[in-house]
């Protein structure tokens, strides 16, 4: 029965995370850790342990789905390789201090993080969408690097890939949109690649971890949640052609509040 209950909740899990991702055009942990946090825990895991093995999981099935977006994005020129090469040792020191912090201090913490960046970027896409760049270009080296650091960090922490925060960092430094969205995938990959090797390797199984959990990781989680999202996704788009963008955008506002607050009251209870 408890094999059963697991997997019927990792199935809901991928074919919520596969609608949301289709009908709000996005993607990766922004979805996927939420709803595995609520559902680990409908399940008996506590909050502590949920989030940590939400984000763990959610950093695997990152490296699988990035890949094929990195493929897309890099055969239509939106990848902008000089950046990476430049970027990429801050961001993998970025995510090994994530990794870091996460697995010493708790979930709790991670909860917090990941609670105040999602209302962050809840008003960001409510209010910023269509602002004017901050910047008329990117930085100097030191300033990048130290975005990139941020970057890592904080996207391990919470279980998500490049775009999230990449994507309106480089936009904000007047990034072209394609070009910063193709170039967050690799962020994406490289920032989930460590994360979840160390997550996996080095990190202990909470002692109320479900079955098939390893490290931080729900390998269940990983084979169902991963094609089940990939084909749910479709539904999600056509969908999202019957509403309002702008209706979209809210409701997805509303779902990364909703889910930041609830995220930050458990872990400060």
């Amino acid at each position: 029965m408890e094999w059963l209950t697991i997997v019927l909740a990792l199935v809901a899990t991928g074919l919520i995370a596969g609608v949301l991702a289709g009908l709000l055009g996005v993607g990766g942990g922004i979805v996927i850790v939420p709803v595995l946090f609520f559902v680990f825990q409908a399940i008996g895991v506590s909050s502590d342990s949920a989030m940590l093995i939400a984000t763990g999981t959610s950093l695997v099935i990152i490296i699988a789905t990035s890949i094929s977006s990195i493929r897309a994005h890099h055969t239509k020129g939106n990848v902008d390789l000089a950046l990476v090469r430049l970027w990429w040792p801050f961001i993998v020191l970025g995510a090994l201090s994530g990794v870091l912090l996460s697995t010493h201090i708790g979930g709790k913490f991670a909860s917090i993080v990941f609670g105040c960046t999602a209302i962050l970027v809840a008003c960001n896409m409510l209010f910023r969408a269509s602002s004017a760049p901050l910047l008329a270009q990117l930085p100097g080296k030191t300033f990048q690097a130290i975005l990139a650091v941020i970057i890592g960090g904080i996207s391990v922490i919470m279980g998500i890939g490049g775009g999230t925060l990449g994507v309106p960092l480089l936009t904000a430094c007047n990034f072209p949109a394609h070009r910063a969205v193709g170039t967050a995938a690799a962020f994406g990959f490289i920032i989930a690649v460590p994360g979840a090797s160390l997550l996996l390797l080095l990190a202990s199984t909470p002692a109320d971890a479900p079955r098939g959990t390893y490290g931080f990781i729900n390998l269940i989680g990983v084979a169902l949640i991963m094609p089940l999202s990939v084909v749910m996704a479709p539904v999600g788009v056509k969908l999202g052609s019957l509403i309002n963008g702008t209706t979209l955008k809210r409701i997805f506002a509303l779902f990364l509040v909703l889910s930041g607050l609830r995220m930050m009251v458990q872990a400060l209870a």
